[in-house]
């Protein structure tokens, strides 16, 4: 029977409580092992059967409990050392990045991102991008750098997942209660909530804003469901990657349009722009928008200074994975940029091309954020060489080295996903100061000095409190189905919490091979059926609603694990969520990972078991490639690699040979050496690797780390350059914009007329060479460019595929905008057959790099 009315009863905080509603909606608690206990303390049931959503807690929980709570002196010690606690964290006092002198003024960044995972309650992410957005503002607080996030507020997250009994997934939507979330509407003084407008053809569409704390970082969120849209548009926030390209362009407009204007509404003013992925990358547009209305400048002027103050990070390593609009669909809804800039729309949207030219080419959201971008990076040093060679299109006559796409490799926000005891363990023997500074490789090299049955009494016992919570899982899922009294009465007995145990955790696409170790059942079967030396494997994963293939994994996965030879021994969890993350990341003792390289951008799942002491084994991809690299240098064991690192043209080929070796290192490396005990019981040739891959990881594959390097080596140049180029009356920008159009009309006439290389027919190693280079610059000065002697061995091509590249100096006056250039040069004390070439770039002070795409005029070879 439906209800004439309903209403909410929201139990009363006693006074002496009252400080647990600000420590609620500050999401430090996500990484405050003292907080989530203090909530946890209020009721354990219902903390758990909240999500572990501290308002939500407090919304639900039994008025008795709380007033009981209020008269418990522990309780009340327990809630002041926590109040404490964050009050001296939210006070600031010294930080890293208040502690820099180049910092004296005030930067602002704003870092806007598709999805951001920062606690499982608040469900706006679908994955490692949003978990790794949420670890970002998480160490951007840790360290005092000055950002802000900006995302939008999905009304229903990504999906609640089962499976059936035909083994395949089945969504279930999950929609949010805002109220009930660590979330605050933006109001105006007179109570309405702040909102903008974002144009849509035909009509605006308005947002509303919420904001949550994530310790010192406010994270801005836009909401498009409010009263006065049409029901089309209300709906634009209403799913995480639903909807078709039309509402994907929708919600990038939101994104990146909107949160651009939401920022302005709440009174912040950045001096710089992070995009994570190109899904924001609107923004540049509307950013340059402002700086014409604000200080009356061309469109060229004022995208001198956007791209300036802008940050761009790529994760997708194919090209299939970025977004791609119609120019049918970008004109519908983008041309009034065009109207409002004095541009045509075919540059408008060229912006967005690989070749500018070609007015049939599909407008791409990375093309856009790579061309309005001052610094641009991938997330892994492999990742790096893939994303130059993906996009190296845009910047043709260079090589792929050479395109200004660098690399921050990704990490994780440590006391987010480290065990409280292991926490302890790290306080206890690196010092209490590793977490303000985990960047420290002295002190992570202390973890040597933990003794093997301290660290492995800490191991064993989240190994049992991992099968244990799996076990709670299973039983959940069984009485979803309607089991049998018999079948959950079985699973309170399921898994060894003293077996060797696998975890596996990842999306379920198909290049990260999650059936790679089903590949052949019987051998697997042989090994983890062994009596003497048991092992289970834990999986847990989504497909995306629309990724059959991804679904008919989890199928084959399912419908083995169910048969009896791996009936308890292979157990795939559903629903994977942040807190069975946690779980697995703390509690397995290997981490398996089998991405087809080259397509893993970085994986953060293993750099979150890597800080508890799992080992990881893993193809050579992503983040794993640099550790194990790393490892080789200094000939130190910290886990295992599976295959060589080959990349294969037959991709089955390339699984067929990494299920092998993926086998035979189990068989011959991975159990012997867990079940290889010492007189004391230990594994100590386990225990060596743990201490050793802590050791050497600990202090580069996290976060903080991360953050220093987009400080030092992005935000704070950004913000000098944006600053350099807005200041006087914007003086820089035009000046570069000038320069700019200089460049765009002389450069068709820019050419390498002649080179001279005096002694080079015979040289021995150490000779001098002696080059001029004869060069046409039409209308440019010499100062407006960069020429380069480029010098270096010939391969068995007759290219040049690696060289050095001099900047040569102008002797004597041009005339008729010809120069002549020279250098010497001392080509190296190798031997072989080598070659030189002569090449002229752009060069302006404002310039981030020197590679302009399609800037670069190369001597014409001659034989």
């Amino acid at each position: 029977m439906k209800p004439i009315h309903t209403f909410r009863v929201t139990p009363r905080l006693p006074a002496p409580l009252e400080p647990l509603r600000a420590v609620a909606h500050n999401l430090r608690w996500t990484w405050h092992h003292a907080t989530r206990e203090l909530f946890r303390r209020l009721e354990p049931e219902l903390w758990e059967a909240t999500g572990r959503n501290p308002v939500l807690l407090l919304g639900t929980i039994a008025q008795d409990r709380l007033d009981a709570a209020a008269a418990d002196p522990e309780f009340l010690a327990h809630l002041e050392a926590v109040v404490r606690d964050l009050d001296a964290y939210l006070a600031g006092g010294s930080t890293w990045f208040s502690s820099r002198t180049e910092t004296a003024g005030s930067p602002l960044i704003a870092y806007f991102s598709p999805e951001f995972g920062v606690a499982e309650c608040l469900s706006i992410f679908a994955g490692g991008l949003g978990v790794l957005a949420g670890d970002h503002l998480k160490s951007a607080s840790d360290l005092g750098i000055p950002l802000v996030g900006v995302g939008l507020l999905y009304q229903q997250g990504y999906f609640r997942q089962s499976v059936n009994a035909a083994a395949w997934q089945e969504e279930e939507p999950e929609l949010s209660d805002f109220a009930s979330l660590p979330l605050r509407l933006e109001r105006l003084p007179d109570g309405a909530p702040v909102t903008v407008t974002v144009p849509h053809p035909g009509r605006n569409v308005a947002a509303q804003i919420w904001s949550a704390r994530v310790g010192r970082v406010p994270l801005y969120l836009l909401d498009t469901n409010v009263e006065g849209n049409a029901p089309e548009d209300r709906v634009i926030t209403h799913q995480l990657y639903g909807g078709d390209v039309e509402m994907r362009i929708r919600q990038e407009i939101v994104l990146g349009i909107g949160g651009y204007r939401a920022l302005e509404a709440v009174g912040l003013e950045p001096t710089v722009y992070h995009l994570n992925e190109g899904h924001s990358a609107f923004l540049a547009l509307e950013r340059i928008r402002r700086l014409m209305d604000k200080h009356r400048l061309s469109f060229p002027e004022a995208r001198e200074a956007a791209v300036a103050g802008a940050v761009f990070t790529t994760h997708t390593p194919v090209a299939a994975g970025h977004d791609y609009f119609p120019p049918e669909l970008m004109a519908g809804y983008l041309g009034h940029y065009a109207a409002s800039f004095g541009l045509p729309l075919r540059e408008l949207l060229a912006l967005g091309r690989l070749d500018p030219a070609n007015e049939g080419e599909a407008f791409c959201m990375t093309v856009l954020a790579l061309r309005m971008a001052s610094h641009s990076n991938a997330v892994s040093r492999l990742h790096g060489e893939v994303s130059r060679h993906m996009w190296r299109g845009l910047w043709p006559g260079i090589l792929d080295r050479e395109i200004p796409i660098d690399h921050i490799t990704n990490g994780v926000h440590y006391l987010t996903w480290l065990s409280p005891e292991m926490q302890a363990l790290y306080d206890r023997y690196l010092g209490p100061g590793w977490s303000a500074d985990p960047t420290n490789g002295e002190l992570w090299r202390r973890a040597q000095e933990i003794p093997d049955a301290e660290l492995w009494r800490v191991h064993e016992a989240r190994r049992g409190r991992l099968i244990r919570y799996v076990r709670e899982r299973l039983r959940a899922q069984l009485r979803r189905r309607h089991a049998s009294p018999a079948e959950l009465d079985a699973a309170e007995w399921l898994l060894d919490p003293t077996a060797l145990t696998i975890g596996f955790a990842r999306r379920f696409a198909t290049y990260k091979r999650a059936t790679l170790l089903l590949r052949d059942p019987e051998r697997l079967a042989r090994i983890l059926n062994d009596p003497a030396h048991p092992v289970q494997v834990l999986i847990a994963g989504k497909a995306h609603p629309r990724d059959l293939e991804g679904k008919e994994l989890i199928r084959r996965i399912v419908s083995l694990a169910r048969q009896e030879p791996f009936r308890g021994r292979l157990v795939f969890v559903e629903d994977h969520d942040m807190a069975l993350s946690r779980s697995l990341v703390r509690g397995a003792d290997v981490w398996l990972n089998a991405p087809r390289r080259p397509r893993e951008a970085s994986g953060t799942s293993g750099m979150k078991a890597a800080a508890n002491g799992v080992l990881n084994l893993s193809t050579l991809d992503g983040w794993w490639a640099e550790a194990w690299d790393a490892a080789l240098e200094r000939g130190t064991d910290i886990g295992w690699a599976i295959g060589r690192g080959i990349v294969y043209e037959d991709p089955d080929y390339q699984d067929r040979v990494e299920a092998e070796a993926l086998y035979e290192m189990l068989e011959q490396e991975v159990v012997p050496a867990f079940y290889s005990r010492d007189a004391e019981g230990l594994p100590w040739r386990w225990l060596a690797r743990m201490k050793n891959a802590i050791a050497l990881l600990g202090p580069v594959f996290n976060t903080n780390r991360m953050l220093r390097e987009y400080a030092d080596r992005f935000y704070l140049p950004a913000e000098r350059s944006h600053l350099g180029l807005v200041a006087d009356g914007c003086a820089g920008a035009r000046s570069a914009a000038e320069w700019r159009a200089r460049i765009e009309g002389a450069w068709p006439q820019v050419r390498v007329e002649s080179v001279d290389a005096e002694g080079a027919d015979q040289l021995a190693p150490g000779d001098e060479l002696h080059v001029r280079a004869r060069v046409h610059l039409d209308a440019l000065r010499p100062d407006d460019v960069t020429v380069q002697l480029c010098v270096g061995p010939v391969g068995e091509t007759g290219e040049l595929t690696a060289f050095d590249a001099i900047i040569m100096k102008r002797i004597g006056s041009g005339r008729d905008g010809r120069y002549i250039f020279e250098t010497r040069v001392r080509p190296g004390t190798r031997g072989g057959r080598h070659g030189l070439t002569v090449r002229v770039l752009p060069s302006h002070a404002a310039l981030p790099s020197p590679f302009l795409p399609g800037k670069v005029a190369w001597a014409a070879a001659t034989g």
